[in-house]
């Protein structure tokens, strides 16, 4: 997750705290201040949409080897335990779980940091009240385009709308709310026109995804953007982010899911501003670049423990059976082994780019999708080979 308000404006997020300080890329298993990784948990495979980049595969059906509601509470004391900072509720849809308010008061009363990823099209007034009630730090409303072109992504007549409700319902109850915009050839171009929505409807925060062949977002490497498509993204990315900091509407902008885009941040200040892109490299530098496998992992609904939410097709354990941290701590495991010193087993470009100590490969999960080898080049990386061996 690149910052780029942070980057940019030097402006400072809750998120900023684990992201840049100069032990964060020490966290490997739970060393860094003591601190386990952030966790994602898929608590539940079901959903009242069907997103064509869903990485679980979820749909309107019920799964029955869920986590049980005691199952449950038992693995967010693990988490507390391994003092893991935050627990992301996602899915499938969470709030589709009748026991989501439960466990996510349960997680705030043992000390995590609890938020929501969500479609957003279940929150009421009502509902936001309840997620103020339990003091759940952030709730990420995705929307993935502007009215039906968001509809026709997310598998839904009326989605966007229903969606814009929940955010408008969090706002009014005093909830810190943000969108999530996963990137592709059909929605890019509408880029601007999220700026104008953030602006318009007064949303602190946006993350800006790039998409990960995973579930049925396998499907859609061939409608992924292309290289220079994604450069013109992160331009326009950085030029709203920059023009909302004169104009002192200051939005925690973000991109998550490609390390490039902190590379490219540093390029464009080196060009502007030499003296904030010093900085910028510094903090790079102390992020370390992707932490999968380290400093953020997933479970699903059924206790399995991945890497990160998109690389499921390594299971690293069962907190059924085991233990979370010692799951988590386990190198036995070639992929676990790997992700904690992968440096050595990086193939291709990647392993001869002089960023490595930025980007640490990228996103393995992409790479394994198109290659068919976990530690190739990753495919999205949209760096050209002079700027790969660019002296830092």
């Amino acid at each position: 997750m690149i910052s780029v308000s942070r980057l940019l404006c030097g402006l400072k997020s809750y998120g900023d705290n684990l992201r840049y300080r100069k032990d964060s890329g020490s966290q490997l298993s739970g060393t860094s201040r003591g601190l386990g990784p952030v966790v994602v948990w898929n608590m539940t495979r079901t959903c009242n949409l069907r997103c064509l980049h869903c990485y679980s595969n979820s749909g309107d059906h019920v799964h029955e080897d869920e986590l049980t509601t005691p199952e449950a509470k038992r693995f967010i004391d693990q988490l507390a335990e391994f003092k893991v900072p935050v627990i992301l509720f996602s899915g499938g849809e969470p709030l589709l779980r009748n026991d989501f308010f439960e466990l996510a008061a349960y997680a705030v009363e043992k000390g995590i940091r609890a938020t929501i990823s969500t479609n957003g099209t279940l929150i009421t007034p009502e509902v936001a009240k309840q997620i103020k009630k339990i003091d759940i730090g952030y709730v990420g409303i995705s929307l993935d385009g502007i009215g039906v072109n968001n509809d026709r992504f997310r598998g839904r007549k009326g989605a966007f709308d229903a969606a814009l409700g929940g955010i408008r319902a969090c706002r009014s109850a005093g909830v810190r709310v943000g969108l999530r915009f996963t990137i592709n050839r059909h929605n890019y171009f509408q880029l601007p026109d999220i700026f104008k929505l953030i602006e318009e409807e007064d949303i602190p925060r946006v993350c800006f995804y790039h998409l990960v062949y995973s579930g049925r977002g396998s499907k859609m490497r061939d409608e992924d953007v292309s290289h220079a498509e994604t450069r013109r993204a992160l331009d326009l990315i950085i030029n709203k982010t920059l023009d909302f900091h004169r104009r002192g509407l200051d939005k925690e902008i973000l991109t998550v899911d490609n390390h490039a885009d902190g590379v490219y941040i540093y390029f464009a200040l080196k060009r502007s501003n030499p003296e904030r892109a010093e900085r910028v490299r510094q903090l790079l530098q102390m992020n370390g670049g992707n932490r999968s496998g380290m400093a953020i992992g997933a479970v699903d609904w059924s206790g399995n423990v991945y890497p990160d939410q998109f690389t499921r097709n390594h299971i690293l354990g069962n907190v059924r059976e085991r233990n979370f941290a010692d799951i988590w701590r386990d190198t036995k495991n070639p992929i676990m082994r790997g992700l904690k010193d992968r440096k050595r087993l990086l193939k291709g470009r990647c392993a001869t780019c002089c960023w490595l100590d930025m980007c640490n490969g990228n996103f393995r999960a992409r790479a394994e999708a198109v290659h068919g080898d976990f530690w190739a080049p990753d495919p999205a990386c949209y760096l050209t080979d002079d700027e790969i061996r660019e002296v830092p």
